[in-house]
């Protein structure tokens, strides 16, 4: 399984997405899109959407910390 965040430093829900990968021992990269400029348009041609997080999930793209979404496409993956 691959899971890739995308997020800002100053992003609450970025924090949210992260501390619930961490403490169900979940795997992720994050990159930080205020930073990396080539990530930054990577997420936005992923999502269309230029808001974080952004979590890719084995290619299935969500926007936002959409709790019920991460967790289906998690089982599916």
């Amino acid at each position: 399984m691959k899971v890739v965040l995308y997020t800002t430093p100053t992003c609450a829900y970025c924090k949210m997405a992260k501390d619930y990968f961490r403490k169900n021992r979940i795997p992720f990269v994050e990159y930080n899109v205020a930073q990396d400029m080539r990530r930054a348009e990577e997420m936005v041609r992923k999502s269309g959407q230029m808001g974080v997080p952004v979590i890719d999930i084995n290619g299935k793209v969500i926007v936002g910390f959409n709790l019920p979404e991460i967790e289906r496409a998690l089982r599916s993956a």
